[in-house]
């Protein structure tokens, strides 16, 4: 993958003192959270709603994506008066991730909230898969997931005060679909990766726990429905598909998902814990 990089790009606020207290805001941090794959869609909703809720932000995606995530960092910083770095960089790449999280701290003061957003969507059948979309397919959305729930934990162990690990599951990594060969076999993978995580992590006080959305109106979406374009009909057909499959009626937003990690990081989520969340307007029932 050409945006594999062993080398991160920190935001110009190179100076930033422990998370604390904004110089522009008289609000105090509620602590400082890292958001991966947060320049669009679910990632870029979770850091605006967590900025907006007292957070100061961590941004990441690929270098190909700086300029939006920098936009982003933007409107944390300059709008929302929170502090707010950038770290371009794969997630499949351990040492990317090791840094990472290393930098968040060097610039942040800590981490206390991991959500491991980032990821890839492949709409290829059985036997059209190719080792090689199998192999991306898992390093981006289950290694990564993997290594970002790793490396926050260890730093969270280390601060002693607990902390908070979100994942991104799907209603893909509930129940099968077509045409999901390899994207639902890694949501199911950070299903199982959530709640083993849970049962290790509880004695530290680290819930770790997972959104798993249905169709909700983003970048991977629109892949799914091209994919789906020449069976099912145009576009708007089957979004129409998708939005009657649901009672509510319409497709989800990143901001619906945004709102629930805002809970799950919440103290008063405290006792939730080895949990993948279905949000998805009841098109499908756990």
């Amino acid at each position: 993958m050409s945006d594999t990089l062993p080398s991160l790009r920190l935001s110009s606020l190179s100076q930033m003192q422990p998370a604390t207290t904004d110089p522009n805001s008289t609000t105090k941090s509620k602590g400082v959270a890292l958001i991966t794959g947060s320049s669009q869609g679910i990632g870029k909703a979770i850091a605006l709603r967590l900025a907006s809720d007292g957070y100061d932000i961590a941004l990441n995606d690929l270098s190909s994506k700086l300029n939006k995530l920098e936009e982003v960092e933007k409107t944390i910083t300059q709008e929302m008066g929170r502090k707010s770095t950038v770290f371009c960089g794969d997630v499949s790449d351990e040492e990317t991730v090791q840094q990472m999280v290393k930098g968040v701290v060097e610039q942040l003061g800590s981490l206390d909230v991991m959500v491991a957003n980032a990821g890839i969507n492949a709409a290829t059948s059985l036997v059209e898969t190719t080792t090689q979309e199998w192999d991306r397919t898992f390093a981006i959305n289950a290694r990564g997931t993997f290594l970002c729930y790793k490396y926050a934990a260890i730093q969270m162990i280390s601060q002693g005060r607990g902390g908070r690990i979100i994942g991104a599951c799907s209603v893909s990594g509930k129940q099968g679909r077509e045409l999901g060969t390899t994207y639902c076999a890694t949501k199911f993978a950070i299903r199982s990766l959530t709640q083993t995580s849970a049962l290790e992590l509880g004695k530290y006080g680290i819930t770790v726990n997972a959104y798993a959305p249905g169709a909700v109106d983003t970048e991977i979406l629109k892949t799914l429905t091209s994919a789906l374009v020449t069976s099912e009909g145009n576009e708007e057909a089957v979004k129409d598909i998708w939005r009657q499959a649901a009672p509510v009626g319409r497709l989800g937003q990143p901001e619906d998902i945004a709102h629930l990690v805002s809970y799950l990081v919440s103290k008063e989520a405290g006792f939730v814990t080895g949990q993948a969340v279905s949000i998805n307007g009841g098109r499908f029932f756990d």
